[in-house]
């Protein structure tokens, strides 16, 4: 759905994607996740950014150009949004690790029952795609990395995101309100900044021990096969956190990977300006489609 689109809709219009539940195993846990959908066709799972939750993806899911083609599938990793923790999560400090991430991007697929998905995520997100390339690649129909890279350097302090004497979703928020291009429309880029208000204590913290710690990438990627497993890599031109710098380089190491630089747009394309992400996407879903 457009930004116009969206100005349009009247009282009482309802939106047409769906919300569920799937119970799954992520490395032996039981995690309940709630993931929305709409659309037919080849299934694209959407991946969020650290903090954030499966609503990033609220235009595309709206969007009917893209549903006509497209099973479109959003969830919130566990921990994050409407996913609950697993049982006992209380006992321990939350850290995402690249092998529970990819475990827990592999038991959504198997869950659902979805055959060879196209997997899209964005920032941490674009991030574990490179990963699911390299060792899971033959899984996928193709990989979309948005703001990806195998490594950046850490320019944030992450002790500051999970404090008592500081409100924690204020301080995220405002750690990532710089990421937002100046040419996305207010509205969105509030919207964006809203959902980090939002997360759970610790979590954007624990997102960022696999940003920062556990998933440093370079010189990790050879068994990536973009002949087989198609890989798109696309980051906007005001992101200073995966630099269009840093998705070059990336790819610069993996032969036949495909990169766009977006303009007007920052870390968070799908949801700070979702009009302007379109004209960059569609292309690329257009493409896999046709092939």
């Amino acid at each position: 759905m457009s930004a116009m689109q969206h100005a349009a809709q009247q009282h009482g219009s309802l939106e047409p994607m769906v919300g569920r539940y799937v119970h799954m195993d992520v490395m032996g846990e039981m995690c309940r996740v709630y993931f929305e959908e709409c659309g037919s066709g080849i299934p694209l799972v959407c991946l969020h950014t650290a903090g954030a939750d499966g609503r990033q993806f609220r235009h595309l899911l709206s969007d009917p150009e893209v549903t006509s083609r497209y099973r479109v599938l959003a969830f919130d990793l566990p921990w994050h949004g409407k996913s609950y923790p697993p049982q006992g999560f209380e006992a321990a400090d939350y850290e995402l690790t690249t092998e529970r991430y990819v475990a827990t991007i592999r038991s959504f697929v198997s869950a659902l029952g979805l055959d060879k998905p196209v997997v899209m995520g964005c920032s941490i997100g674009g991030r574990i795609v490179l990963q699911l390339g390299h060792a899971h690649g033959e899984e996928f129909r193709a990989l979309i990395g948005l703001e990806g890279a195998d490594h950046q350097r850490p320019w944030y302090d992450t002790s500051w995101l999970n404090r008592p004497d500081v409100h924690g979703g204020e301080v995220c928020a405002a750690l990532v309100s710089g990421l937002v291009a100046p040419q996305s429309p207010e509205r969105f880029r509030q919207e964006t900044l809203w959902q980090y208000k939002q997360g759970g204590p610790g979590i954007f913290k624990g997102d960022l021990y696999f940003y920062r710690v556990d998933s440093d990438l370079r010189g990790k990627l050879g068994g990536i096969d973009a002949r087989r497993t198609p890989l798109y890599l696309l980051t906007g031109e005001y992101d200073f956190s995966c630099t269009p710098e840093d998705t070059l380089r990336t790819a610069e190491s993996i032969p036949g990977a495909r990169v766009t630089v977006m303009k007007e747009v920052g870390h968070f394309p799908m949801s700070e300006n979702p009009g302007q992400f379109k004209k960059y996407i569609d292309p690329v879903l257009q493409e896999i489609a046709a092939a």
